[in-house]
């Protein structure tokens, strides 16, 4: 029997994999991923906290929703730029800047050291040094005005493809490389993702990009240069962080969901409008 951190009840280990068991999945990686309340049936085994990354995806859908509703409303009262900020605003807060943090400690780890130890004890410490403040700052910058020069009907394709697709990215980390430290906050996720388990977080992070050239709101121009950008800073960064750190942490998997999202808007970004025709 394993107890609810919350209220400190017993749960009973997992029996059944049916449908109520994965419901039972998807809202403990929106808890963990988000601030999003989840009911209070659901319960708590840490063998649910193990398995939920294949719905880390999924959660990107939430967050793309959640800001692309925050960027419409604000369109309405004020100018594109002003709407994206807020936009942006809202996913910090959504996330409680989970994955900003990560990237802001990588920054600081990477930039900041030349040993895998030191790497690791400066991506410990809760301060922001001046490599994590100018990393953070340089990227939002970037998707701000990446997503303000797009469209408006881009900004809610680019926001509803990016989302999950660097959260999928993520998971990738997860499923291919070793976790390197004996604690942190992602211990409880570091477990290797099944094939199967891998296969459904992709199906939710291609779903959004079908729907897109379904319905027209971005060229698959467009959409196969974000793809390309976002993959190539993920498998970039991946290479730097087995490299430095002989795997990934928790901090790498923030950092690899902000910087790929921001790739995949400035690939999208990138094409000339008179090659697509929009």
């Amino acid at each position: 029997m394993a107890e609810h951190p919350s209220t400190g009840q017993a749960q009973p280990a997992p029996a059944s994999r049916g449908v109520a068991y994965q419901l039972r999945l998807f809202f403990i990686a929106l808890q963990f991923f988000t601030r999003l309340p989840i009911p209070r049936w659901v319960g708590f085994h840490p063998d649910w906290l193990q398995r939920c990354t294949r719905y880390f995806p999924l959660v990107g859908w939430i967050v793309a929703w959640v800001t692309a509703l925050v960027y419409v409303l604000a369109a309405q009262f004020w100018p594109q730029a002003v709407a994206v900020l807020l936009s942006i605003a809202a996913g910090i807060w959504l996330t409680g800047a989970f994955h900003e943090d990560g990237f802001a400690d990588i920054c600081d780890g990477l930039g900041g050291s030349s040993s895998r130890e030191r790497a690791l004890d400066i991506m410990r410490d809760s301060r922001v040094g001046a490599y994590g403040a100018i990393g953070i700052a340089m990227l939002l910058a970037l998707k701000l005005v990446a997503l303000n020069a797009m469209l408006p009907f881009q900004v809610l394709a680019a926001l509803g493809i990016a989302h999950p697709l660097s959260r999928w990215l993520a998971t990738c980390l997860i499923w291919r490389m070793d976790y390197v430290r004996e604690e942190g906050k992602a211990k409880p996720l570091a477990q290797h993702m099944t094939g199967g388990e891998f296969l459904l977080a992709t199906v939710f992070a291609v779903l959004p990009v079908i729907g897109t050239v379904y319905w027209g709101l971005m060229s698959w121009q467009r959409i196969a240069a974000g793809l390309a950008l976002a993959v190539v800073a993920a498998a970039w960064l991946a290479r730097k962080f087995n490299r430095r750190l002989g795997g990934y942490t928790g901090d790498c998997l923030g950092a690899v969901q902000q910087f790929s999202e921001t790739a995949f808007y400035l690939g999208a970004l990138a094409v000339a409008p008179g090659f697509i025709g929009n």
